[in-house]
């Protein structure tokens, strides 16, 4: 039986903007339905825990796990190091070494929009765009598309000693009851059954129904390298979400 009891979350309130971009806009009829099955972890040996283990950095961790998948599917696999993992976790979340009361976490939209402007550890996020975590054509399109989704979820107590995240009726009779807290996951693969997404240095499956309960804000992100090794796919309008970003800015 898995034991998480001791890992640490860190994804704040979900914070929302007008302004972000919403992936359904971008999907057009020429757009297949999504594949059954998509899978971009093949090949990766190890993933590290990116210090999500110690601290709550898990919003940075979803980051330096989303680029692992990218890399390793278009080129040469890129873990960054915890040193750098940890120096972004200072810039974009306020943590301060030695300082525990600064380890407080961080806020999905604000990750994002910093690594949009900012880049990280020489990887440029073009845009995102937010699925609806309800609409699993959505969120299979992201994942098959783009290599991944990077989630929010509202983890339950029972999350912790699961070795598959399941929706527990009640909470069970012999299971911790009530909210763990919010956690940040890059998710590269999905199935007829599920998601799996990497957390803690793992692979870590979830049923469709702990995704339905649990999941609670979406984001699909647009690697500069992503896009330049494999090219906008066909049905997915990419000069669109271009104008649209420099209206925004």
């Amino acid at each position: 039986m898995a034991d998480h009891s001791k890992m640490r979350l860190g994804r704040k309130a979900i914070k929302t903007d007008t302004r972000t971009l919403a992936f359904g806009d971008y999907l057009t009829p020429a757009l297949p339905p999504p594949p059954p099955t998509a899978d971009w972890t093949k090949g990766i040996a190890s993933w590290g825990m990116m210090m999500n283990d110690t601290l709550g950095d898990c919003t940075i961790a979803g980051v330096g796990h989303a680029v692992q998948v990218w890399t390793a599917n278009t080129g040469g696999e890129i873990t960054v190091p915890d040193p750098t993992i940890e120096s972004y976790y200072e810039q974009w979340d306020g943590y301060v070494p030695g300082n525990p009361g600064t380890d407080q976490g961080g806020i999905e939209l604000d990750v994002l929009n910093d690594w949009q402007k900012q880049g990280f550890a020489g990887n440029a996020l073009l845009a995102f765009a937010d699925p609806k975590p309800a609409s699993l054509v959505q969120i299979h399109q992201s994942i098959a598309l783009f290599g991944g989704v990077y989630i929010g979820l509202a983890l339950p107590l029972t999350a912790q000693t699961q070795d598959v995240w399941d929706v527990v009726p009640h909470g069970g009779a012999n299971a911790k009851k009530g909210s763990w807290g919010g956690h940040c996951v890059f998710v590269p693969k999905y199935d007829q059954h599920g998601f799996t997404c990497i957390t803690w240095g793992q692979l870590k499956t979830m049923t469709l129904a702990f995704w339905k309960k649990y999941c609670d804000e979406a984001h699909t992100l647009l690697g500069q390298d992503w896009l330049t090794a494999k090219g906008a796919p066909n049905g997915f309008d990419e000069a669109q979400l271009q104008a649209d970003l420099k209206a925004i800015k």
